[in-house]
C-alpha cells in the first residue's frame, strides 16, 4: 500500500460533518493510502511514500458537472456564441440543432476529448455526459480519468422546423423505444468497465419529445438500477407553450402528473417556470412541485445568457428547498465560470447582492451535484474517504472523493 501526503497545505476546503458544510482550514495535512483518505488535520506523523508540498496551494473537492453534451457542443464553437432566433423567443436551440450535428464517430470522439480536457482544466472530476450512444465513447471517457456518469440520450420524436417561428415534431415512437434499450445496454457496459469509475444516468432527452409511457418506463428503469434519471424541462418559451397547448399544463406540472418527479430526478435547466417573467402563467406552482418532490435542477447559465435569458433567480430556488447543481451545457466547458456567472446573474435578476453567496455556488458544484447523482459520498474532503482522481495546478489540487 502506497501512502501520499499533501504536506502543510496553505488552504483546504474540508468537510465539517457535524456542521454539514464545507469549511476553510489552514496549514493542514491530507493523506491517502492507495485510494483511501487516511488523515485530514495537522502534523501527520505516519509513513509517506510520496510527499507533495502544499505551500501556496489550495486543496479542494473535485467539482461535479451534472449536465453536459461533450459529443457535439465544441463543434458549435463560433456559432453558439451569438446565434439566437428572435421569432423563437431568442433561443437558437431548435434551428441550430437541426442544422448541425457530428457527422461521424471520429468527429464525436474529437469533440468529446476536447470537452473533457476543458473540464479537467476547470477542476471537474465527476461528469454527467448526455450524448447519443456512439462507438468508442466508453473507452474515451474511461481514459479521461474522470468519474463518468454516462447518460445516453433518446426520445420519441425529433424537432422539425418549416419556418423560424413554429416548432413541430417528427414522431417515431418505435425508434425511441429501441434507443432506450440501447441506452440501458450502454449503461450496463459502462458499469462493468474495469476502471471502476463509470456508471450511468437514464436520460430521455426533452420532455416535449417523449411520450408519457417512455418517460415512465425510463423512470422505472432508473429506479430498478438505483441510478439517477434526467430530462430537459422548461428550457424554452416554445416548449412551455407547446406543453400547455397539449395538456393545459406547464412542463413541470405535466411531469408531476405522469409521476416522474421524485428524489432521483434531475431536471435539465428548469429555467422557464410559471413564475418566470417571460411566461407569467397563472398557476405559480412549478417551483413548489420541484421542491416538494425532492428533485434536483442542473443549472447551466451560459447558453441562456447568450440568448439574453436568465434564471429568476438561483437564490429563490435554494430558498424554496430545491437541490441545485451546475452543468456546462455549452463550450467552453468551464464549471468555475458557470459558478461565477450563476452568482452574478442571480444577483442581477434579484437586484440584490445577498440573494446568493459564493458558498452557495460552491455547494452546488460539489455537494449539490453529489446529491443529484444519489452519491452523498462525493463532493467533499473528509477522513475515511476513497480517492479516485488527483489533479494539480500551480495553485490548486483537486481531489475527487468517495467518502467511505
Amino acid at each position: 500500500m502506497s501512502t501520499t501526503l499533501i504536506r502543510d497545505a496553505d488552504w483546504v476546503i474540508a468537510w465539517d460533518q457535524a456542521a454539514g458544510r464545507h469549511t476553510y482550514r489552514r496549514n493542514i495535512d491530507v493523506t491517502f493510502a492507495d485510494d483511501r483518505i487516511t488523515f485530514v488535520g495537522r502534523d501527520y506523523g505516519g509513513p509517506a511514500d510520496r510527499v507533495i508540498g502544499g505551500k501556496d496551494r489550495l486543496v479542494l473537492p473535485g467539482l461535479i458537472d451534472i449536465h453536459s453534451h461533450p459529443e457535439h457542443e465544441p463543434l458549435y464553437r463560433g456559432v453558439r456564441e451569438e446565434h439566437g432566433v428572435r421569432n423563437m423567443h431568442m433561443t437558437g436551440l431548435y434551428e441550430r440543432s437541426r442544422a448541425f450535428s457530428a457527422p461521424d464517430d471520429e468527429a464525436r470522439a474529437a469533440s468529446a476529448e476536447f470537452a473533457y480536457c476543458e473540464l479537467l482544466l476547470s477542476g471537474v472530476t465527476s461528469l454527467v455526459d448526455i450524448s447519443p450512444a456512439w462507438n468508442g465513447w466508453i473507452e474515451l471517457f474511461a481514459r479521461s480519468g474522470m468519474r463518468g456518469f454516462m447518460a445516453p440520450g433518446y426520445a420519441s420524436a425529433r424537432w422539425r422546423l418549416d419556418n423560424d417561428f413554429e416548432l413541430k415534431f417528427a414522431w417515431d415512437e418505435t425508434r425511441g423505444r429501441a434507443a432506450l434499450v440501447t441506452a440501458l445496454e450502454v449503461i450496463e457496459r459502462a458499469t462493468r468497465h474495469p476502471s471502476g469509475r463509470l456508471s450511468g444516468v437514464v436520460s430521455p432527452m426533452q420532455i416535449e419529445n417523449c411520450t408519457a409511457e417512455l418517460l415512465r418506463d425510463s423512470r422505472d428503469a432508473a429506479r430498478e438500477r438505483a441510478i439517477p434519471f434526467t430530462v430537459h424541462v422548461a428550457q424554452s418559451v416554445l416548449e412551455v407553450q407547446e406543453m400547455i397547448r397539449r395538456h393545459g399544463k406547464t412542463p413541470v406540472q405535466w411531469a408531476h402528473e405522469i409521476g416522474i418527479l421524485h428524489p432521483g430526478t434531475i431536471l435539465g435547466h428548469a429555467l422557464f417556470l410559471d413564475t418566470h417573467s417571460w411566461i407569467r402563467w397563472w398557476t405559480k406552482t412549478d417551483l413548489a412541485l420541484i421542491a416538494d418532490n425532492g428533485c434536483s435542477i442542473a443549472h447551466c447559465p451560459t447558453p441562456f445568457a447568450r440568448y439574453g435569458q436568465v434564471m429568476e433567480n438561483f437564490g429563490d430556488y435554494l430558498r424554496a428547498g430545491v437541490n441545485m447543481g451546475l452543468g456546462t451545457d455549452t463550450t467552453p466547458h468551464n464549471l468555475v465560470e458557470e459558478m461565477r456567472k450563476a452568482a452574478v446573474l442571480a444577483r442581477i435578476a434579484a437586484r440584490d447582492i445577498a440573494t446568493v453567496t459564493t458558498s452557495d455556488l460552491l455547494n452546488a458544484a460539489t455537494i449539490g451535484g453529489a446529491r443529484a447523482l444519489m452519491r452523498d459520498d462525493l463532493g467533499r474532503i473528509a477522513p475515511n474517504a476513497t480517492q479516485k482522481y488527483l489533479k494539480f495546478s500551480d495553485q490548486a489540487i483537486w481531489l475527487s472523493l468517495s467518502v467511505g
